[in-house]
């Protein structure tokens, strides 16, 4: 035996002389925390969006009278490697809007031919007659223009869901502005205006809807899309001074909040027997509201009837044009709009947007905000939001916003002074106890968030952050 095994043989036989740690313990008064919550996010979403406080819970957003029409989107099935319109869908273009036979739309749907392009094909050249319309599916489209100084320009970047062509529905002698090309390998659905034609001349519903659309006189708009007011300016003498009024939305969108909820449960030998040093009724509601303002700032994002990326409108969605997120398209995305306060990115595209700067030699000022460095572009801060999806091609948004009702920008909404508040908008209703001694308590959030104009929202959409050369 080893001098090891003897001193170990010695202690286990040899009787405890003091008293063991375990033992100790039941009788020490231990420094605890409070319980942890890795969930818990810094939720800069709803520390700085302004909170507009409305009564009967509903938010009603009054616009000038605007005649832009056919700014949504396009969306598919995909069947395999067989791709499809939603024929209900075809009706995001001018030419087809609230039009409502669905065995028409069906027809037209399946008479749309899919189409491959590789990166750099030439989809439709510049002066050329406009006989097809083109639906993006998947990938990314240039249009090119002439610059000033005759090199090709790129005017726009389009992404899925995408269409363009359209005009071809309503002027048959329309011809191709610019030039479309594929930047990345792309499947695209064209509809031929001789299809159109085919299918209108055996429906008397589509063939008068288009002729309606053709007949109505083109509005006075500005660039805007809004109904012009006319004016008269720099004139001398006596001259006839123009009439005008400024008409409204005859019906205006209205916001309603909504609502997140959970029943706490605590049983109440919890409650009585173990509440010292600290109070278990009072930790479980705060980490439940904890998770409950997670979810709200989540649907403020994401809700597809008022979430940010959902509610920006189509003209104020932009495309990178190499895919990252470079200092252009933060400065593309910037001027769409007049005083950006706010962007919102995800992490992971904030560290994407400092790899791009450190290849240019540039380095972003920080802003000290509530004793957190905030990093900046042009001096509008890029907060983190990690309620921003990434999908699985690594891709994901970043938002840019104008903030508050005297500025015509994103506000969110919510409900003050609702019965047992403890927050605004925020409240924990008791509900009794039930036969198997466990206390309810009903944990209750309103919220919603409304656009007051459209350029007051933008998205910088497909940003590439798994790129790093």
């Amino acid at each position: 035996m080893s001098v090891g095994d003897e001193v170990r043989s010695t202690e286990q036989t040899r009787p405890q002389q003091s008293l063991g740690t375990a033992a100790a313990r039941n009788l020490a008064t231990t420094t605890k925390s409070v319980p942890q919550m890795q969930e818990i996010s810094s939720r800069w979403l709803l520390r700085t969006l302004p909170w507009v406080d409305i009564q009967g819970g509903t938010y009603r957003v009054n616009r000038r009278l605007t005649f832009a029409v056919g700014d949504g989107r396009v969306t598919f099935v995909k069947t395999g490697d067989r791709v499809e319109v939603i024929p209900a869908e075809l009706t995001e273009l001018p030419a087809l809007r609230s039009y409502e036979d669905d065995e028409v739309l069906s027809e037209l749907a399946r008479r749309c031919e899919q189409r491959e392009f590789g990166p750099g094909d030439v989809i439709a050249s510049f002066g050329s007659q406009t006989e097809e319309v083109y639906l993006l599916a998947h990938g990314k489209v240039e249009k090119v223009g002439t610059g000033p100084y005759g090199d090709d320009a790129v005017l726009g970047v389009l992404a899925d869901g995408a269409y363009f062509g359209d005009q071809a529905l309503l002027d048959a002698d329309a011809i191709w502005e610019y030039t479309a090309r594929a930047v990345t390998a792309c499947t695209v659905l064209v509809l031929p205006r001789q299809a159109v034609e085919q299918v209108s001349e055996r429906s008397d519903s589509l063939r008068d809807h288009i002729q309606q659309r053709r007949s109505i006189p083109q509005q006075r708009t500005n660039k805007h899309g809004e109904k012009e007011i006319d004016l008269a300016a720099g004139h001398t003498g006596e001259p006839d001074i123009p009439h005008t009024f400024v008409d409204y939305e005859a019906k205006p969108r209205e916001y309603e909040l909504s609502v997140a909820q959970t029943v706490l449960r605590i049983h109440s030998r919890v409650a009585d027997l173990y509440n010292q040093p600290m109070n278990q009724t009072e930790q479980q509601i705060r980490l439940t509201v904890e998770a409950l303002k997670e979810r709200q700032e989540h649907e403020l994002i994401n809700n597809r009837e008022f979430g940010l990326l959902h509610n920006c409108e189509y003209d104020q969605r932009i495309q990178p044009h190499d895919g990252v997120p470079s200092p252009d398209d933060l400065d593309e995305l910037l001027s769409r709009r007049r005083g950006t306060r706010l962007l919102f990115a995800h992490p992971r595209a904030i560290a994407a947007i400092g790899r791009e700067l450190n290849k240019r030699g540039l380095v972003p000022e920080t802003i000290d905000i509530a004793g957190n460095r905030i990093p900046t572009w042009r001096g509008v801060p890029i907060y983190p939001c990690n309620k921003i999806p990434v999908s699985e091609a690594r891709t994901t948004s970043i938002i840019a916003m104008r903030t508050g009702e005297a500025d015509q920008g994103v506000i969110g909404l919510r409900a003050t002074g609702i019965p047992d508040e403890i927050e605004p908008s925020l409240s924990v209703r008791f509900m009794g106890i039930n036969e198997q001694a466990i206390i309810k308590y009903l944990v209750t959030a309103y919220y919603s968030a409304a656009v007051l104009v459209p350029d007051a929202l933008g998205v910088l959409e497909n940003v590439e952050i798994g790129r790093w050369r």
